[in-house]
């Protein structure tokens, strides 16, 4: 459809007032979309900039760039007459002691509508089940996360790369996180079955303290990306990664809401924002839950049990 749209997109300006601490530039082409937003402020964190459920693709100390398509980042399409709007939110998620106040600020583009283009009547791709439902995915990915693995078979030591995601039927932004997982043999977890542990106590990465298990850095909120080295457990038998994910409030992170990995170096380190590791200091206790808002549980809901696997963990010198 982004073949149709003419060169020229227009920008509209729906700010009353554009920050004085601040910039933004748009660009808004027929595939993609180009947003800098220059900051002033010596105290901004520019990571802390989301474009809808997406992260920057680069950063500097005053600016942070998005370049995006419109099918991503959770841009919302409305058609009015002749012209076809895409509209997003770009949001400065403030760290607890900032003094800098979390804001949003709009984002539109808009196009000619294309003069063959009908709104669908029914398409089953795309069903929701009742606002704000959620869809959520895990699979096996290869070397660079760019594509799904080619092999279920990992050399003990190698790393076993795992991508768990969210599909948002809404525009809020939603972050993705691993609760729990754990291996097992069996595709189903018993009482009696023998298993070992991943992620623990609210999101604690607690395979990475005897080894160079780790999150990666995030591309999307809405994404996880996780590499794990092979293990010894169950070498050579098939096994069955169980993990409990969990989308949560991207402003809600605390130490019951959070994904933690063990640096050697430093310690844990929390991944949306290493300033705030502190939140995973009780992995080395208990992480006390409370209790949270949720929609109804299943499939659709803020909290999925998933199961990954078969995958097999091979030993190359036996």
């Amino acid at each position: 459809m982004m073949a149709f749209f003419r060169q020229g997109a227009l920008l509209l300006s729906l700010a009353a007032a554009m920050s004085v601490y601040a910039d933004m530039r748009l660009d808004c082409r027929p595939d993609y979309v180009t947003l800098v937003w220059t900051e002033s402020r010596s105290q901004a964190d520019t990571s802390l900039f989301r474009l809808g459920n997406c992260f920057p693709t680069s950063v500097s100390a005053r600016e942070a760039v998005f370049s995006v398509e419109l099918n991503d980042c959770n841009f919302r399409r409305m058609v009015t007459g002749d012209q076809m709007i895409y509209t997003n939110d770009l949001t400065y998620i403030s760290s607890p002691d900032s003094h800098i106040l979390s804001f949003t600020h709009p984002v539109v583009c808009a196009y000619e509508r294309p003069k063959d283009w009908y709104p669908l009547i029914y398409s089953p791709v795309f069903n929701t089940y009742g606002q704000g439902a959620l869809v959520f995915h895990i699979g096996l990915m290869n070397g660079d996360f760019s594509g799904p693995a080619e092999s279920t078979s990992f050399p003990l030591g190698s790393f076993i790369p795992i991508m768990a995601s969210v599909a948002q039927k809404t525009h809020q932004p939603l972050l993705l996180l691993l609760e729990e997982c754990v291996a097992a043999t069996t595709p189903e977890l018993q009482p009696e079955s023998s298993i070992y542990p991943i992620i623990t106590n609210k999101g604690c990465l607690v395979d990475s303290k005897i080894s160079r298990s780790k999150f990666e850095p995030r591309q999307k909120s809405s994404e996880i990306h996780l590499s794990l080295q092979a293990f010894r457990f169950a070498l050579g038998e098939e096994v069955f990664i169980h993990c409990r994910l969990m989308a949560w409030d991207p402003v809600g992170l605390d130490n019951t809401h959070k994904a933690c990995h063990y640096n050697k170096d430093y310690g844990w380190e929390l991944l949306d924002n290493s300033a705030y590791s502190t939140l995973c200091d009780c992995c080395e206790s208990s992480c006390k839950s409370r209790r949270m808002r949720r929609t109804a549980s299943g499939k659709h809901g803020m909290v999925q049990n998933a199961v990954l696997g078969p995958l097999t963990i091979t030993d190359v010198n036996s």
